[in-house]
């Protein structure tokens, strides 16, 4: 990576010509650069130094990192300036996203607007209350084997529980739910070994794509027939611009609000489990519950599941001093904006109750994660259960991050615990 100071003017980029899929592992975007926590270094000195910093990924294509809150916040309200329809993530970077204009996640307002209105209607606090035995059940049966003898895989069990909660949600076979979910997971971390196809990154990726979307078609066809009142119902009744979404627009959005459930709310416990099972956190926590509401949200801006969210600049524009020109694209690094000092008071340190806690681990602006609210009452009723029912948890063996530049978070998390004895 070249630094360019504040003050340098113009960026580097040739125009995009398009760059496989997975080319962009240079520098701060290599996957491999996230299976340990040195990221949190690089983000930190680039903060220090108060600047952006561009990635020449090959000859055609590169991106501008910014790493400070209010950079991060930016770019991420103004979706007039800088556009989500080219694509959202560096694994497309320089490739036109097909998605985009079709889902919710990579389409600009006011036609994101439109699409966004009724899912997030059934997806506010209202809504999930009324689901709110079906969350306690689901997580009842994920926490369950910890209290049997012997390891237990609490990354495992995170990642299946808000597919499971999504697929009640959405009516799906809960037969389904285990292949979902690793396809899921997948398309995120392709390059992770234990998800990764012969052919490599692109060959895992279109194959969890093709999938995932056949799968989605064939329960398109048969909800199309048979509607209720389940979140792909919603999708399918939804008009925009004067008529309701096409079987692809349905299908596309399907497949994001499982991905945007899969790649939040595991991430924030186990987040937990790493880096403050030994130190006392988990035990001041239990002894007070009623801190869960904001030691839920300082567990998601410290864990920050999702790294990153790319833009693309539509006109020429001058971002913290450097001259950004119009098809750059622009990488918010919501993790590094979280450890911002500038808008957290020590930020390295888990504080219970921090308030007031601003942070970006659900994006800011009008693409603020539409299943936000899911994600947090779920996350709420998970530790109350967890820390009511179980003590002196203890690492079982050694935890494996996840290889992947987009979600921070873990694949294997060997645990144990002892319940806790009431009467």
């Amino acid at each position: 990576m070249r630094p360019l100071r504040s003050n340098e003017a113009g960026s580097p980029a040739a125009p995009a010509a398009g760059c496989p899929v997975g080319a962009a592992a240079a520098g701060l975007a290599h996957s491999e650069a996230f299976t340990e926590l040195g990221f949190r270094g690089v983000w930190a000195r680039m903060r220090e130094e108060d600047h952006l910093e561009w990635t020449q990924v090959d000859d055609h294509n590169g991106f501008w990192s910014v790493v400070t809150y209010d950079d991060v916040e930016r770019v991420l309200r103004d979706a007039a300036g800088f556009t989500s329809e080219r694509g959202t993530m560096i694994n497309i970077l320089g490739v036109e996203d097909p998605a985009g204009g079709r889902q919710i996640a990579a389409t600009d307002p006011p036609r994101h607007t439109v699409m966004r209105a009724r899912l997030q209607k059934a997806l506010a606090i209202k809504s999930i209350e009324k689901q709110q035995s079906m969350i306690s059940r689901l997580v009842d049966e994920a926490l369950a084997p910890l209290a049997a003898d012997g390891g237990f895989d609490f990354a495992e069990a995170m990642l299946a529980l808000p597919v499971a909660i999504g697929g009640e949600s959405m009516g799906l076979p809960r037969a389904d739910w285990p292949r979902l979910g690793e396809l899921l997971v997948a398309s995120i971390a392709a390059d992770d070994p234990a998800y990764q196809k012969d052919g490599g990154t692109q060959a895992t990726l279109d194959a969890a794509h093709r999938e995932l979307f056949a799968y989605f078609q064939d329960i398109y066809r048969e909800r199309q027939r048979n509607l209720g009142d389940d979140l792909i119902s919603v999708l399918i009744t939804t008009e925009v611009d004067g008529r309701t979404m096409t079987p692809g627009e349905v299908m596309s959005n399907c497949y994001s609000v499982l991905l945007g459930a899969v790649v939040t709310t595991p991430h924030a416990p186990n987040y937990m489990m790493t880096e403050h099972i030994a130190d006392g956190t988990l035990d001041r926590w239990a002894e007070d519950l009623t801190a869960t509401p904001t030691a839920v949200e300082e567990a998601l801006r410290l864990g920050s599941p999702v790294s990153h969210f790319m833009r693309y600049a539509v006109d020429d524009v001058v971002l913290h001093g450097t001259r950004i020109r119009a098809g750059d694209a622009v990488v918010s690094w919501l993790g590094a904006a979280n450890r911002d000092g500038a808008v957290f008071p020590d930020p390295e340190r888990f504080d219970l109750r921090r308030r007031p806690n601003k942070h970006l681990a659900f994006g800011i602006g009008p693409h603020y994660c539409v299943g936000h609210t899911v994600a947090r009452v779920t996350l709420r009723t998970l530790f109350n259960e967890l820390l009511t029912r179980f003590t002196a948890f203890e690492p079982a063996g050694e935890p494996q991050r996840l290889r992947s530049n987009f979600v921070s978070g873990h694949r294997k998390l060997p645990i144990t615990a002892s319940p806790v004895h009431t009467g």
